[in-house]
């Protein structure tokens, strides 16, 4: 069985993916932010089939930690789109995670426009 990580799990395209992969008879872990109140509301149906691990982009020890857990064939980095400190940082990071590790054999990562290019 094939097995996926993915930050941003809670997001719209971070549920969108999770259904997809779990229908291709994937074993799926999802990155959540450590927070006071966890929004979950968009994979609240998919619960008792993934495994939430609790991380940030921004502490690479959370990273390591995650992506010693899941132990991923495949890494989607889907968390902070938008937020240009965290997309920025996340891919280097989450590279940087994987010392030690078995390499993933895909890892896929996403930005908006906003974060590739100051804004006008």
């Amino acid at each position: 069985m094939k097995t996926a990580l993915i930050t941003g799990i809670n997001g719209q395209d971070g549920s969108y993916l999770a259904e997809h992969l779990l229908e291709q008879g994937y074993k799926v872990f999802g990155l959540v932010r450590r927070t006071s109140i966890r929004n979950l509301e968009r994979v609240s149906h998919l619960l008792e089939q993934i495994e939430l691990l609790n991380g940030d982009l921004l502490d690479q020890n959370s990273l390591i930690n995650a992506v010693a857990e899941a132990q991923p064939d495949e890494i989607y980095n889907l968390a902070a789109q938008s937020f240009v400190r965290s997309t920025a940082t996340g891919s280097p990071s989450i590279s940087g995670s994987l010392t030690g590790c078995s390499p993933p054999r895909g890892f896929f990562s996403t930005t908006s426009r906003r974060g590739a290019a100051p804004s006008s």
